[in-house]
């Protein structure tokens, strides 16, 4: 049998083939089947081993029937010499066949996997910044850290001041310029600036955007600089019927505070705790137990921010620094709650939420938030009030409201989140204690106090937080009802009603500022280690006189005598203009 060349040349041994090829007799078996070739998908050994057996049984058929032809006979060839061994097929790697086997998209796609599993195995190291900045309390309760929450300010650390004690009074040395004060009280018709409720975060608003968008006394006077501008301050007092005996009366009032703060920045209600009184001052707090430090720092540190009085700001930045990481430990540790309970949370707020609107300190960012936040969650969302606990229905009551609602006015107006949903709770729940449609509020319910208490106060001015308008037939019979009772030795009722009246700038203030004036100077203390205190004579039944003290009394007092240019919590006629949104 003739072998096809072109077989023979994939041959893997040519030669040994050339010389069967020679000697081997002609065979034409059609019988013996050729198997084909065309399959290109087998390998080339395997190809030859099915030829060769083929070869072999056509050599065996041939040599026992030899075919009949016309031709003499031949002599017999000579027998073949022995063809010599195939070589072995060469050994196949699994994974080698396998890919020869598989189709091209299943090769490429395990070639990516390869590929991108290889890239995830490279480890890059992650690009060095600058460790996080803490401003570490020293208080000994106090252990968590107060975490700057901005990344790009320099690094400020809180160092635990030696704050001194003195009998000198700071006063600000400020030159008083013609400075025209435009208000708006007269107007009610007067537009709103528009503060839209937006996300929480550190990148808020540079503080001369919020002094231009936040109005007080007119619009464009902004709602800080009432407080933090020296001059304007100056000007306010003038023209809202303060003096330089009221203001000396305030500066006396902080360095009493001062005297008695605490080495680690706080303040107690315990006198006994201050190294340096020991106790010569009278009128302890009886809550010291139940209010040991979160408490009285707010109530201190309040009328210092109501002079503009900050840690970036005049005289006593370090002790108001110290006293701010208190206060933003605490709210870090508890994740919100300060850990006193209700009242003091409402202060809590009030108080970070005033510093960063006055120094826009993006380390104060969070903890305001989280106080704020607490609030909110805190709130009985049944009737809306707050009670003395975490959403204690049972102890509902206006005056915890009034202070929780100004802590969220005050977050609004620093541009923090505050939840409309809230606000209009709120307002469900002196909708359930108003009488006299609207004139007059209860303490829990409708009713249970008289008309003229100091519930009546703290409803009034949430009224105008919450939207009223001057207006408002209610609002003027209730403000009326006010002057015509006078501001007495209730400090607590003589706070809310001040704050009122003066919003309104008309008669009724004028008729009610120089008998309140009038009366805490002549009241407070101006010898001894009291000097600049309050106590005596304007404790009377005061909500909280007897709990709170010296602290409180003198708190409220200093407060009542820096309306002129800080309405706590907002800052002006026109914040009281610009609604809460419901």
């Amino acid at each position: 049998m003739v072998l096809d060349s072109e077989w023979a040349r994939e041959s893997p041994s040519k030669a040994a083939r050339e010389t069967a090829d020679r000697t081997r007799p002609p065979c034409r078996s059609p019988a013996v089947p050729i198997p084909s070739l065309q399959n290109r998908d087998l390998p080339n050994y395997i190809i030859w081993e099915r030829l060769e057996s083929v070869l072999d049984e056509g050599d065996t058929m041939a040599g026992h029937n030899p075919a009949k032809t016309d031709t003499p006979p031949q002599p017999a060839a000579p027998p073949a010499p022995a063809r010599a061994p195939l070589p072995a097929a060469p050994p196949r790697p699994l994974v080698a066949g396998m890919l020869r086997q598989a189709p091209a998209w299943m090769v490429s796609m395990l070639v990516h996997v390869v590929v991108l599993l290889s890239m995830a195995l490279i480890v890059q190291e992650p690009p060095k910044g600058e460790a996080p900045r803490t401003i570490v309390s020293s208080a000994q309760d106090v252990q968590e850290d107060f975490e700057e929450f901005a990344e790009d300010l320099p690094q400020q650390p809180l160092e635990t001041p030696n704050l001194p004690t003195t009998d000198e009074v700071v006063m600000a040395d400020t030159a008083v310029e013609n400075v025209q004060i435009v208000s708006t009280a007269a107007d009610v018709d007067a537009a709103s600036v528009s503060v839209e409720f937006s996300d929480f975060g550190t990148a808020t608003a540079p503080a001369q955007d919020l002094l231009a968008s936040i109005g007080a006394v007119g619009v464009q006077a902004g709602g800080l600089s009432g407080r933090s501008d020296p001059k304007m301050r100056t000007q306010l007092v003038k023209k809202g019927g303060g003096s330089e005996q009221s203001e000396t009366a305030v500066e006396t009032a902080l360095k009493w505070f001062i005297n008695h703060q605490l080495p680690d920045g706080s303040w107690s209600l315990d006198f006994q705790r201050c190294p340096s009184c020991q106790g010569k001052c009278s009128q302890s707090g009886s809550g010291a137990k139940k209010y040991p430090t979160v408490g009285p720092t707010a109530l201190a540190l309040l009328p210092f921010l109501g002079k503009g009085y900050t840690h970036k700001q005049g005289p006593y930045k370090p002790q108001v620094e110290a006293a701010l990481n208190v206060l933003a430990s605490k709210v870090v540790q508890g994740k919100g709650d300060a850990g006193e309970g209700m009242y003091v949370q409402g202060l809590v707020g009030i108080c970070l939420s005033e510093a960063f609107a006055l120094t826009q300190d993006k380390r104060l960012a969070g903890p305001a938030q989280l106080s704020l936040n607490y609030i909110m969650a805190a709130q009985d969302m049944t009737r809306g009030g707050w009670g003395y606990t975490y959403r204690n229905a049972g102890t509902s009551d206006t005056s915890i409201l009034g202070w929780n609602l100004m802590a969220m006015k005050s977050g609004h107006l620093a541009s923090l989140s505050i939840n409309p949903l809230n606000v209009k709770k709120a307002v469900e729940f002196l909708d359930s204690v108003q009488s006299a449609e609207g004139s007059a509020y209860g303490y829990r319910v409708a009713g249970d106090r008289p008309a003229n208490s100091p519930t009546t106060a703290v409803g009034l001015l949430c009224r105008m937080y919450s939207g009223w308008k001057k207006d408002r037939p209610a609002l003027n019979v209730g403000l009326d009802r006010l002057v015509k009772a006078g501001p007495g030795k209730n400090l607590y009722y003589d706070y809310y009603a001040t704050q009122v009246l003066h919003h309104v700038e008309d008669e009724r203030w004028e008729s009610w500022n120089p008998k309140m004036r009038d009366l805490l100077l002549k009241t407070q203390r101006t010898s001894g280690h009291e000097k600049g205190s309050w106590y005596e004579e304007m404790d009377g039944e005061g909500h909280g006189s007897k709990t709170a003290g010296r602290i409180y009394s003198t708190s409220l007092a200093t407060m009542i005598l820096e309306v002129y240019y800080r309405h706590l919590p907002i800052y002006g006629q026109q914040s009281v203009d610009e609604e809460f949104k419901e």
